[in-house]
Formats: structure tokens, C-alpha cells, sequence
């Protein structure tokens, strides 16, 4: 007899299928594991023996041969120890009652038949869902992380010896969660005088759809532009960046307040949608914790200038793959600050991503697509010393004029011809100025309008946002702006002063301007000011 169950195997994100055969021979005792699989799981032969004992299971006197399919596919992690586990036990001769065929088994077992989450546990409950299962079996504590996926059936146990009551319908510390309904239902332990009918919701284990996916406001902490003082030039980009979703580059001399303007940046930026907010959780699931909610604000990502290429990009090594600082910024933002420091392989590896929106790891036994929307934002000082151009102060530049050529360009052209808003930070003269007209919630509030008026306009299209859209809707007739308007911009391509790029950047970011400003499209203001924050 050949019994069959089932698990996903993760590459990065990307979730395959994988069926864990377990078959019983004639030989001496023993547990042989094949497929492929990477030294943790070869060393689950021994936990799922003892947790196998240690949960009442004896497995039968014979040779249990497992094998992971598809056998060509790499596998790694601790996840598949429960189906192997289930799958031993079924092949024991123990009758479990419900077909394997459409449930997905996801959990590390310890020595004493404890479940452990798995790393990636979201993205593989994604992956199972997209794959066309309707059940998964995952550890009690990351229940709620699970649930998280519409769609489909939760059922969490804390042991394996639950899950084998589960499969038995007998009572035991197992809960299913139904899909839609948000609501655990229980089927306490035997014994427990709060049992619950099976069907009815427990009341001390109830947690609403709404628990699931609220914002966690604790874990968010910025910047407020009220805060800021001075720089009106520097915060009305910000609130072009936001709405649009475009690329900016601060520079400035040490100390005008790059850094705040980025983080208060992260602040402006509505919450993230459904979609973007799965994506978003999927990548944090990656790590070692749990979920308990979806991850609603856009992450801020900041490496230290001496980060490698695969720090920066992600990187793999058989069949293992680890996201990169573009990956982990997805739907937010990736702070480069002291842009110029650092190395020039690793700010021309974010070309690319930047244009395509996902970056594709490549190495010798492992190739993985993984996200990359993210908005870029660098800051940078004029010269090595900082001082460039300052006229008068305490401090002068001492840099030689070959000194700060070779600094400015580090960051090279076709990575500055990417970034759609070139800001100049300057000195704030007087440190009682006024601080801004708006908080970061008002500001917020006016571009999640301008973001609205955005999609209204781009439905249908597979853009949301105007950084997106191509250059050719931009020259659209439904879309073309009068000639009398571009004049500026028509005149400065014309002449060689813009390329065609720059110029469709320019439509993108004038577009946004109107959406902020609340017009049906760009007039010669909107033109003029977008001209302005590309540093024209």
C-alpha cells in the first residue's frame, strides 16, 4: 500500500506543490526519505520516529521508504516533518477518515510530538490556495497567521497526536477554522467541561474577520510633517511621491534633514490595499514569526551603504532562497541613505527592478521571481565633505573639483534618468520658522484622494498608479494633454535638453500633480512644477 500526502515546497515566494509518498516494505526496520531533499529534512526520519512514539504511534516492524515528488525538485526546511509524519501513520494500518488529496500539511515536529511553525508559512498557505487545495493542517500557534488567506479551511492542532484525532473526528485540542466565517470552531479534549459541539463557535476562542485584519498602529512609527520645519519645497515632493508612487532623490548638505524627510515619507502613504497587503505579509512570513495580521503600512527599508549586492537584490543557494532589502521593501519604500557610498555594482543592480517591479535570482541550482515594487529613495550630499556650493557658513568645502565629479558620479546616469524627483534640500536660516500648514494625517488623506482619482481614471488598464503607466497612454488621444501646455517640455525634448524617458517621467509626475490639485489633467502649472521637482 502507497499512501499519498501533500505539502508545499517554497522558492522563494513561489509555492509548488509537493506529494510526500510513503510506502511499506518487507525489510528490516528503518525510514529512508527521497527526493532530493536537503540535509533537514533527511534528519526528519529520526524527529518523526520519536514523535511518532511519543504520540502513541507505533510504527509497524518494516522498512518506511518516502519519497518527495517531484523527485527533481529541490526540497528544504523543516515544513514537510507533519506529512511525512501523517503519512507514516497511514501506512501503518491506522484508518484516518478524510481524503488527503485536498488538504495541505505544513509544520515541524519536535521529539515530543509538539507542532512548530515553519518559516514561509503564509506564503506556502498562498501557494496551497492558488494550487487548488481547500484545507490546511498547520501548528495551533500560527492559526490565525493561516487564516489569514481567504478561501480556505484552517485546521490547527498542537501535536501530532491531534492531528491524528482530527483525521479520526474524535475530540481532541484541535480547531478548524471555517473559511469567510472568521469564527474558530472547536472540538475541545475529551474531558474538557467546556466542550463545545462541533459546528458551534467556541466563545472564549471566538476572533472576528475585523481582528484579523486591522492595522498594528504599534508597530508604526514615523516621522509627522507637522514636525518638520522649514523645507515646503522638499515636503510638497513628498506628497507627489506618495500619490504617485514615484522615485526620489534628496540632496543636501549634512544635517537640512534628508533622513526626516524620508521617514516622514512612510507617514503620507495610505494603508496598503488587500492585495498589496497579502503580498507584503507573505514576504515578513519568510521570517521566524508569526502573524496575527496582515500588514497593512508600507514598509521602510533602510540598509547601511556597505551592503552587498545580494544583501540588496537576494540571493539563493541550493534550492534555498533569501529575499533581498528591494524584496523586503516591496509596496514601500527602500531609504539609500548616503547613496554615493555605496558600491556602484549595487545601485546599478536596481535598475532593472525598478523598470520590471520583481527581480529574478539566477544561480546555479535554484531560480526564483521575487517582488520588487518598491519606491526608491536616495539622499546624498554634494561632495565627499558635504559643503559643496555653500556660500559663507562655518564650514567650506575642501574637496579638489575632480573630487566631487568623481563622487556625483557614483550614482550613474541610467540610474538618475529612473529617479522621477530631484529635490535640493536647503538650509533652514531661522530655527523658529514656522513649522508645516498639515499633519502627516491630513497630508495622507489628500493623497489617498489623489490615488482614488488615479485608479478612476487608469481602471481597466492593470495600472493603479501614475509611475506606472506607460509612456505610450501617456501619448494617448484619450489622454494627450493640450499643446499649448506642453510647450515647456515639447520645446526642451526637441532640443536634446530632455530624452524620451525624462520626458514621459515629466507627463507622469505633472498628471500626479493635477490628481493632488484635484483637475481633470495637467495644465502649464502642472507641467512647469513637474519640471521643477525633476530639477529642471
Amino acid at each position: 500500500m502507497v499512501v499519498q500526502t501533500k505539502s508545499i515546497a517554497l522558492t522563494g515566494l513561489t509555492g509548488t506543490a509537493l506529494t510526500i509518498e510513503a510506502a511499506l516494505s518487507n525489510q528490516l526496520p528503518g525510514l529512508a526519505i527521497i527526493g532530493l531533499p536537503d540535509t533537514a529534512i533527511a534528519e526528519a526520519k529520526q524527529r518523526v520516529r520519536v514523535a511518532c512514539a511519543n504520540s502513541g504511534v507505533q510504527l509497524p516492524p518494516g522498512f518506511i521508504t518516502v519519497n518527495l515528488a517531484p523527485a527533481d525538485l529541490r526540497k528544504q526546511g523543516s515544513a514537510f516533518d507533519l506529512a511525512i509524519a501523517v503519512s507514516c501513520v497511514a501506512v501503518s494500518g491506522i484508518h484516518l477518515r478524510p481524503d488527503f488529496t485536498t488538504t495541505v500539511h505544513l509544520g515541524e515536529l519536535s521529539l515530543d510530538g509538539r507542532l512548530k511553525r515553519p518559516a514561509g508559512l503564509l506564503s506556502a498557505v498562498i501557494a496551497a490556495q492558488q494550487n487548488g487545495f481547500t484545507r490546511v493542517v498547520v501548528p495551533a500557534d500560527c492559526a490565525a497567521e493561516a487564516a489569514l488567506v481567504p478561501g480556505i479551511e484552517v485546521v490547527s492542532a498542537s501535536s501530532l497526536k491531534d492531528v491524528i484525532l482530527f483525521y479520526q473526528q474524535k475530540p481532541g485540542n484541535w480547531r478548524v477554522i471555517q473559511p469567510g466565517e472568521g469564527r474558530w470552531i472547536a472540538q475541545p479534549a475529551a474531558g474538557s467541561k467546556s466542550a463545545a459541539v462541533p459546528g458551534e463557535g467556541c466563545t472564549a476562542s471566538t476572533v472576528s474577520e475585523t481582528e484579523h485584519e486591522t492595522t498594528d498602529e504599534a508597530a508604526y512609527n514615523s516621522v509627522d510633517i507637522a514636525d518638520i520645519v522649514g523645507q515646503e519645497e522638499a515636503v510638497s515632493a513628498l506628497a507627489v511621491a506618495a500619490a504617485g508612487g514615484h522615485n526620489l532623490a534628496l540632496n543636501g548638505t549634512p544635517g537640512v534633514g534628508k533622513t526626516l524627510l524620508a521617514n516622514a515619507l512612510v507617514g503620507v502613504m495610505p494603508d496598503l490595499d488587500d492585495a498589496a497587503a497579502l503580498e507584503a505579509s507573505s514576504i515578513v512570513s519568510l521570517g521566524g514569526t508569526a502573524l496575527t495580521k496582515l500588514v497593512r503600512r508600507p514598509p521602510l527599508i533602510a540598509p547601511h551603504h556597505t551592503a552587498s549586492t545580494a544583501a540588496i537584490i537576494g540571493t539563493g543557494h541550493n534550492g534555498f532562497v533569501r529575499p533581498g532589502a528591494i524584496t523586503l521593501a516591496s509596496h514601500g519604500i527602500l531609504f539609500m541613505d548616503e547613496a554615493p557610498e555605496f558600491a556602484g555594482s549595487v545601485l546599478d543592480s536596481l535598475r532593472q527592478p525598478l523598470e520590471t517591479g520583481y527581480i529574478e535570482i539566477h544561480r546555479a541550482r535554484v531560480r526564483a521571481t521575487l517582488p520588487a515594487k518598491f519606491q526608491l529613495v536616495l539622499a546624498a550630499n554634494p561632495c565627499p565633505c558635504g559643503y559643496a556650493g555653500i556660500i559663507g557658513g562655518v564650514k567650506q568645502c575642501e574637496c579638489a573639483p575632480q573630487q566631487i565629479r568623481r563622487y556625483s558620479n557614483k550614482i550613474s546616469g541610467p540610474l538618475q534618468d529612473r529617479i522621477d524627483l530631484r529635490v535640493k534640500v536647503n538650509s533652514v536660516t531661522n530655527s523658529y520658522r514656522a513649522k508645516q500648514s498639515q499633519t502627516s494625517a491630513e497630508m495622507q488623506q489628500r493623497v489617498s484622494t489623489a490615488q482614488e482619482r488615479a485608479r478612476k481614471r487608469l481602471k481597466n488598464t492593470g495600472w493603479t498608479k501614475n509611475a506606472q503607466v506607460s509612456g505610450a497612454w501617456l501619448r494617448a488621444t484619450n489622454s494627450v494633454i493640450p499643446a499649448k501646455d506642453r510647450e515647456a517640455i515639447d520645446s526642451a525634448l526637441t532640443s536634446g535638453y530632455i530624452t524620451m524617458r525624462g520626458y514621459d517621467k515629466i507627463l507622469r509626475i505633472a498628471w500626479t500633480i493635477a490628481d493632488l490639485n484635484n483637475l481633470e489633467q495637467p495644465d502649464k502649472t502642472c507641467i512647469a512644477e513637474a519640471l521643477h521637482l525633476r530639477g529642471y
